[in-house]
């Protein structure tokens, strides 16, 4: 018998009986389910004082004394509270550049606008399904890899119904020395000797879809981290030039030596990443803005972790190239929605971006140590002597704008000294579902369902009686064979359709490609 969400009601392996759902991992539904009990008081928008502060007052002792048996009692002695959901005054369609950071999400954040939450949410579930579909197992034979078909993804992760299309996989080599990121297995592994799958690129291709965003939509999605944290203290060398093939380099523009190699290392000796991750975004990025020269476009980039300063790094090298300026037509937009990521450059980096008319924002959970780092002592904070201070090696500044969040005002979450909940993605997506603004009650909107977070930590109460680590393939992926024996399927078939060239429409036997003057090596 499946294990019912006790938030929804629904099983953990079902989808929400408004989409449909096909067989994969057990997982639970991203989107809109309502919940069993008291559904309309967690998708409430703000209480009105007046009315609402007597009712609190009234109720304080049963939600009290309910929370310590059930959740199904807890929100049966919340349910006389609650009030409708108000439809959102104005449409994507009609204000996407806003959200995108035309205006650098002025008077969207405080109070916090629902559509530009819902986007933001979106776009974390994007960067979440680099986590879901990754193999992470170090006993199989295709550790380091994505467990699904580019053609599948979103349909393996439970994200079918998003209107978009994978068009590459990304990889990088794993030679470069970053404890803790690269998943290497304990058995040989058939697929690549040192390639790791590191994300995504795909596009909005859904005709509804498109109407809804007011544009087409070409997303790059970056792998981060998960509960290995020590990779930042790994990752505190010198700044270094962001030498990157430019016509017009800036000497004074300098960033992470860690993260420049992860973005730039090749090796010959492997077919996943004879090219660079760096110049397989390139080459799939210009394919795509000729593919769709003359429509409305828009590229938008997402990490967490780790996959944060890879998705900032890959916008900046974007507008330094001048992707986004294709000739004959206008600039098209460039956004990295960030989760919980460090700092990547230096105050030279910061300024340039600026210049290139990127967005970045910055979404963090105040009491994640990651977002702090590199650069703890002297950093964009640090205001005397700035000038001396920039030049130093070792002195970071974070890009663009940050929306702060705040943990422990989330009642479904219980008090913890573990890191690595502060730095769950699927955290900071619940964050974000019911932050409304500083100094606001916390109040489910969008019908996420709170179980999501215990999928890969321990952060929700006990009471709710969610197990923590819930999330894992049916009987770790073994299938019985014809003889009766439980054993990993083949997936040679799927990674190497996934990575070839002709999958995804590209060019065959390109050696070099030239961006607006920029010569580069693919």
């Amino acid at each position: 018998m499946a294990v019912a969400s006790p938030f929804t009601g629904l099983p953990l392996s079902s989808r929400s009986p408004h989409h449909h759902f096909r067989s994969g991992p057990v997982r639970c539904s991203r989107v809109k389910t309502g919940f069993t009990y008291g559904q309309k008081f967690l998708h409430s928008p703000h209480w009105t004082k007046d009315i609402q502060m007597e009712k609190i007052g009234k109720r304080s002792l049963s939600i009290r004394n309910a929370a310590t048996e059930s959740l199904p009692d807890m929100l049966t002695a919340l349910e006389g509270d609650k009030t409708e959901v108000k439809e959102p005054k104005r449409k994507l369609a009609e204000m996407w550049r806003e959200v995108q950071g035309a205006n650098n999400w002025e008077g969207l954040l405080d109070p916090f606008d629902d559509v530009l939450r819902k986007e933001i949410i979106r776009y974390g579930e994007f960067a979440q399904a680099c986590y879901d579909g990754f193999d992470f197992d170090p006993f199989s034979k295709y550790s380091g890899s994505c467990k699904y078909h580019f053609k599948q993804l979103f349909q393996g992760v439970g994200m079918s119904d998003y209107g978009y299309k994978v068009t590459k996989y990304l990889y990088a080599t794993s030679n470069i020395n970053l404890p803790g990121f690269f998943q290497r297995p304990r058995v040989q592994k058939l697929w690549s000797r040192h390639a790791n799958w590191m994300g995504f690129i795909a596009v909005a291709t859904d005709e509804q879809e498109i109407k809804r965003l007011g544009r087409r939509d070409i997303v790059v999605a970056w792998r981060g981290t998960v509960t290995y944290l020590e990779w930042i203290a790994d990752l505190m060398d010198y700044l270094r030039p962001a030498t990157l093939n430019y016509v017009q380099p800036h000497p004074d523009v300098k960033v992470e030596s860690g993260f420049l190699n992860l973005y730039t290392a090749r090796d010959e000796d492997c077919r996943f990443c004879k090219s660079s991750a760096r110049d397989q975004v390139v080459e799939e990025l210009k394919r795509l803005v000729a593919k769709y020269k003359g429509e409305q476009l828009s590229i938008t980039i997402t990490g967490h972790s780790l996959g944060s300063a890879l998705a900032m790094l890959s916008a900046y090298d974007i507008a330094e190239l001048g992707l986004n300026c294709p000739e004959g037509s206008n600039m098209i937009p460039v956004t990295v929605f960030s989760f919980a990521g460090p700092r990547v450059g230096n105050g030279a980096f910061k300024d340039r971006c600026e210049e290139l008319g990127l967005k970045f924002l910055r979404i963090v959970n105040v009491h994640d140590g990651v977002p702090k780092v590199p650069g703890i002592l002297f950093n964009e904070k640090f205001r005397l002597a700035k000038e001396w201070v920039g030049k130093l090696p070792w002195s970071y500044c974070h890009v663009g704008v940050e929306l702060a969040l705040d943990h422990t005002i989330s009642p479904f979450l219980k008090p913890t000294n573990d890191p690595s909940c502060f730095h769950n993605l699927e955290a900071h997506l619940h964050l974000l579902d019911g932050f409304h603004g500083a100094g606001q009650r916390f109040v489910l909107t969008s019908g996420r369902d709170p179980a999501l977070v215990n999928k890969a930590c321990d952060f929700l109460k006990d009471h709710y009686l969610v197990p923590p680590f819930w999330r894992q393939d049916a009987n770790k992926g073994l299938l019985k064979n014809s003889e009766g024996r439980c054993v990993q399927p083949d997936r040679t078939r799927i990674i190497d359709e996934s990575h070839a060239d002709e999958a995804h429409d590209t060019v065959n036997g390109v050696s070099n490609v030239t961006v607006n003057g920029h010569a580069l090596n693919l």
